[in-house]
């Protein structure tokens, strides 16, 4: 989608919304993104409805392994929810309007919640493969925002703060299920650049310097949306592999999914945990 004028964006979203409403009744609260490999959460939702993101008019469509490209309708901890079962990157050769505007819609249909994981790698050589992350801020590396171009003022301010895109009682609501269910989880910095490459040992270490905990290629986009909008945001992040430079190995897809699927349960029961108690 073109940097294109504040009306055309509007008719775009109108269209979807329109579709998605003809398509269910359901209106749910909280959004929940699904990272690489951890598409698996969707499996705990009472799902009462699906659409795939293919039918939805403007929707981008999921081009990566282990992304299925649909939005699940339905109860999970005891709350209504949206889940985007497969996410878009810049990478896929996407705008960051395209890949925000999902979140746009989205919230327009009447989600006030952001929460979104992903699959990434461990800078802090205190973190480990199969760990999981609970994101307290992020650096944008990725050379683009979603916000350039017209601002539509009844979305959100042109200028929004970032100094605390994760909202920090979700983050202490979050902390208290981990500790309660005995799950180990860090807190840290994640950053995010486009890809679809990973890094050298060089650009680890640079990305270490610089205060990043994980890096990854996701995230930071639609939390940047969600935040202009207004939205309370958390943010989980998986760690797949482990990028330490002086003992780096090369890693694959499969080694990817492997991990995540190692991690899966214990961000499966903190998302819960934090819904339940909301």
């Amino acid at each position: 989608m073109a940097l294109d004028s504040v009306a055309a964006f509007r008719e775009r979203r109108d269209e979807a919304l329109t579709f998605i409403k003809e398509h269910t009744d359901f209106r749910p609260d909280y959004l929940i993104i699904l990272g690489t490999g951890l598409g698996q959460l969707a499996d705990e939702i009472d799902v009462l409805d699906s659409i795939s993101y293919a039918d939805i008019p403007h929707f981008p469509v999921s081009t990566v392994e282990s992304h299925a490209g649909r939005l699940l309708f339905g109860e999970l901890g005891g709350k209504n929810v949206v889940a985007m079962q497969g996410r878009f990157h810049y990478y896929e050769g996407y705008s960051m309007q395209q890949i925000a505007f999902p979140i746009r819609v989205l919230k327009a249909l009447g989600t006030g919640t952001l929460l979104v994981s992903n699959a990434c790698g461990g800078l802090n050589t205190n973190f480990r493969r199969g760990d999981i992350m609970l994101i307290n801020d992020h650096i944008n590396m990725l050379g683009d925002n979603p916000l350039i171009g017209p601002n539509d003022d009844d979305l959100g301010p042109r200028f929004p703060d970032m100094s605390q895109p994760y909202t920090e009682s979700l983050l202490d609501l979050a902390e208290t299920v981990a500790l309660e269910k005995g799950i180990k989880m860090h807190e840290g910095v994640y950053l995010a650049l486009s890809g679809p490459t990973l890094e050298t040992k060089a650009e680890y270490r640079y990305l270490g310097l610089i205060g990043a905990d994980v890096v990854g290629m996701s995230t930071v986009p639609e939390v940047i949306t969600a935040v202009h909008m207004g939205m309370d945001v958390m943010g989980i992040s998986v760690i797949t592999d482990e990028c330490f430079p002086d003992a780096l190995e090369a890693v694959d897809i499969e080694d990817v999914l492997e991990a995540a699927e190692m991690a899966q349960p214990k961000m499966t029961q903190v998302i819960i945990g934090v819904l339940e108690r909301l």
